[in-house]
């Protein structure tokens, strides 16, 4: 099966999450593991853990299951309060991803707020720094590339290997977006700048950090800056990309979901846009 999934949601339990996965087809999934917009949430319960093995279970073809961090952290913020509750409920977070045993975590680096990249990324450091030394768990931590809006960080590779080089430690790794790189000034959209960028990438931050792929068309054009997610091929990205990253061998056993949006026109969109996935890996035209 391909390691191809979306993102999915846990409304009623995990375990829901693991059957509607299921009834979609996916060979790998992510998920939140907490309400995205709020700092505190209930504990997780044993009933609950209970239940979502028992659905993996009885749902072998999903797999790796992993989960999308808040949206709240700001580990890049001048504000020592915002950066010591985000160290804080992250940690929560990972409580959660060690009981679930799902083996990543893609966070945003942050935004540095007109202090400065070179200073926002030294405190992302540091926060993930202090976050893994009162950690034990092994979930990797894997920073996500960013369309460049505002003054958040990650919209250069250079500011995902300066993270990762500089925690120095094997639970960091990165997760490129599709729809975020290119509102970013990574032209992906033909053969030729698909490989000239995966290229840089590699050179920049290493393809052996990338442990998760976001596959997202964009409504905004090259180098926007905005992060607007839209359908596989419907977007300024276009089609062709998305062939390349499913037939890019460099790529098989990396887990691949998309972001887009869940409905058009009111109708359910992630199977269209997983079945055309599917056709890209498999379509040798």
């Amino acid at each position: 099966m391909l390691l191809l999934g979306a993102h999915t949601s846990i409304a009623g339990g995990y375990h829901k999450a693991v059957v509607r996965g299921s009834k979609l087809g996916l060979g790998t999934m992510q998920i939140f593991t907490k309400n995205q917009l709020r700092w505190c949430s209930k504990p997780i319960k044993k009933q609950d853990i209970e239940l979502y093995k028992k659905a993996l279970s009885e749902h072998r073809g999903i797999k790796p299951v992993f989960a999308h961090g808040s949206y709240l952290y700001n580990f890049a913020s001048p504000g020592r309060q915002l950066v010591e509750q985000s160290i804080h409920f992250i940690q929560d977070e990972l409580d959660r991803c060690t009981g679930l045993n799902l083996p990543f975590l893609i966070i945003h680096p942050g935004s540095h707020m007109d202090s400065g990249e070179a200073d926002g990324i030294k405190r992302v450091i540091t926060s993930l720094e202090t976050v893994l030394t009162r950690d034990a768990g092994r979930t990797v931590i894997c920073i996500e590339t960013t369309a460049g809006q505002g003054t958040c960080l990650g919209f250069r590779f250079e500011h995902l290997k300066d993270i990762i080089n500089g925690t120095g430690v094997k639970r960091i790794g990165a997760c490129l977006d599709t729809c975020h790189i290119f509102a970013a000034g990574y032209d992906i959209r033909t053969y030729s700048s698909y490989q000239s960028t995966i290229e840089l990438f590699d050179k920049i931050v290493g393809l052996s950090h990338l442990k998760v792929i976001h596959l997202n068309d964009s409504k905004e054009g090259l180098g926007s800056g905005i992060d607007r997610h839209a359908h596989i091929g419907m977007g300024m990205i276009g089609m062709k990309c998305f062939q390349y990253f499913m037939r890019d061998e460099r790529f098989k056993t990396i887990p691949k979901v998309i972001e887009t949006p869940k409905k058009l026109d009111g109708k359910e969109m992630d199977r269209v846009n997983l079945d055309i996935l599917r056709k890209c890996a498999a379509d040798t035209g």
